[in-house]
């Protein structure tokens, strides 16, 4: 289980940039081919822009050709989690943090095997930890 982080609006624009509170806080999107995190094939583990909750190892990222990071499974179970998206005359699945409930893009089930999920993620949601660098030493220094 996940502790949960839960600030204010004016505390979580403190610690984000407006783009990133744009996308994670009101559930924006960036524009598709802008991402930094789209061509990475870094390995090591992508965490909440906002909390640093890992959320996705980097082997299961792939190149969907959609314009955004997308990935085939989270970290755990309880890394994200799901919610119906009615908004702009559709249904989608938006995935949020678990931690922070932060926005962070959406889930299609058009991805390859073996899911056959498409984890659609904005960059500016994401921070990569490089593998071999701690994950407990990247949460430190964080409001919790």
């Amino acid at each position: 289980m996940v502790d949960k982080l839960t600030l204010s609006d004016d505390e979580w624009r403190r610690r984000l940039s407006p783009e990133a509170f744009k996308v994670l806080r009101q559930h924006g999107t960036e524009a598709p081919g802008s991402g930094c995190f789209l061509q990475t094939k870094e390995p090591g583990t992508y965490v909440c822009a906002a909390c640093h909750n890992p959320l996705f190892k980097s082997g299961e990222k792939f190149e969907s050709g959609t314009g955004w990071p997308s990935f085939t499974q989270p970290l755990t179970a309880d890394s994200v989690t799901e919610y119906q998206d009615r908004s702009y005359g559709m249904t989608r699945t938006e995935v949020r943090c678990g931690r922070c409930d932060s926005h962070l893009g959406h889930v299609f089930p058009d991805g390859p095997p073996p899911t056959g999920l498409r984890y659609c993620m904005n960059s500016v949601a994401m921070d990569h930890v490089p593998e071999g660098q701690s994950l407990e030493l990247v949460r430190q220094g964080e409001v919790s």
